[in-house]
């Protein structure tokens, strides 16, 4: 026997198109049951007078609380019992067990949902074990995927610090040739700080800042409905298992090629699960021109100043990797330019060191210009390319072979 609420549930699953079996399953009912309610239909009513069950009186105050973020059938108990209501577990649990369902109703719901074109690109990063080089590694794989032609972009990063992200992101808007109008993500610490489950998500600045740089409104998941960005977990998984599986790379370079081309002949024009459609055909055809076309606008990361003290081992902190500097400048503030690939440390206005952003986390990176003046008791403040000594010298210096 089902209440109206569970009948209903049966209806609601029916119109999303699944099976009898699979709604029996999911509701923890027969079959049958499942079967003679669907052919009788929505209308159905058992006879004799329903008998008013014990938190009927409740049910608006119990849907008010669930809504709240109450998931806990022992909180609404002592909750209950506080307002003068005495009630064992079980009935409060029978009580909430049709709001349980009307969320799983929901939460499969959002799989469905289709968004017009060029409206959310939704993004996400896995990780995986790769064999690169002869050696087990693991690398971060980061995935955006446009939520209505499903067009996937991806690329492997070293980490999953907010530069990751952020690059990635530019990638993908570069990859698909425009912006959507908002970024879906997950609630990872580099882009959002916090988010209530009944509230509004508190996104980092530096991120904030970029997406008004790039126009695109972010949009963060409820808090333990990942669900709501399924298109980009399923795309994660689809990357894991298809572009990355099983293979083994000669270096971080082939596997970069490797996943262009996967992205070109094999996630491009496969015949979509959902949609039914291959990913290319459907963006051309409705998604490219809905998308808000890059330009000239250059990128986020291409103008970021910083400023950093210098530590007593002549090195300053950028994103967990240590760079040097000249050792004259210890306990000196200097500003850092940082660029997709290039670090400028700036004092007085001088240029006094450069290096390449290194691709890992927790590295130290040292031009031995800066490791040679130390050594020798020198305070030298310059650019590393004025100091010109034979390899051999730096060699003895930091040691190992000559270069």
């Amino acid at each position: 026997m089902l209440g109206n609420e569970e009948a209903g549930q049966v209806f609601a699953l029916r119109k999303l198109g699944w099976g009898m079996r699979r709604i029996a399953e999911e509701l923890g009912i027969s079959r049958n049951t499942v079967k003679a309610w669907l052919k009788a239909g929505p209308d159905r009513r058992y006879g004799g007078p329903n008998r008013e069950a014990t938190l009927d009186t409740h049910r608006d105050w119990l849907r008010e609380r669930w809504r709240a973020g109450v998931r806990n059938g022992d909180v609404f108990r002592q909750e209950l019992l506080a307002k003068g209501v005495q009630t064992s577990l079980r009935t409060v649990e029978r009580a909430i067990r049709p709001l349980r369902r009307e969320q799983v109703v929901s939460d499969r719901a959002t799989l469905r949902f289709e968004t017009p074109p060029g409206k959310q690109m939704q993004i996400d990063f896995g990780e995986k074990w790769l064999e690169i080089g002869r050696v087990p590694q693991k690398r971060f794989v980061f995935v955006g995927t446009l939520g209505y032609s499903r067009r996937d972009y991806a690329e492997v990063c070293f980490g999953l610090r907010q530069r990751d992200w952020i690059l990635g992101i530019e990638h993908a808007f570069r990859h698909f040739g425009g912006v959507p109008e908002e970024l879906l993500v997950d609630n990872a610490k580099p882009l959002v700080l916090s988010h209530p489950r009944s509230g509004k998500a508190q996104f980092h600045p530096e991120f904030l800042a970029f997406c008004e740089h790039w126009g695109v409104r972010p949009k963060a998941c409820q808090p333990y409905r990942a669900r709501t960005k399924g298109k980009v977990e399923s795309g994660v998984g689809y990357v894991k298992g298809n572009a990355l599986g099983g293979l083994a790379f000669e270096s971080d370079l082939a596997l970069d090629l490797h996943l262009a081309k996967w992205l070109r002949e094999v996630a491009d024009v496969r015949v979509h699960g959902t949609t039914f459609e291959k990913p290319i055909e459907r963006f051309e055809a409705g998604e490219r021109m809905a998308l808000r076309p890059i330009g000239n606008h250059p990128s986020y990361m291409k103008s970021r100043w910083e400023e950093r003290k210098v530590s007593s081992d002549f090195r300053i902190d950028i994103d967990t990797n240590r760079y040097s500097v000249p050792p004259g400048l210890v306990g000196e503030v200097v500003d850092v330019l940082i660029e997709q690939d290039l670090i400028q440390v700036h004092f007085q206005d001088r240029i006094v060191a450069e290096h390449s952003v290194a691709p890992g986390r927790h590295q130290v990176v040292e031009d031995p210009g800066h490791v040679l003046t130390f050594v020798n008791g020198h305070a030298w403040i310059g650019r590393p390319n004025e100091i010109e000594r034979p390899l051999s010298v730096y060699e003895e210096v930091v040691g190992g072979e000559p270069w």
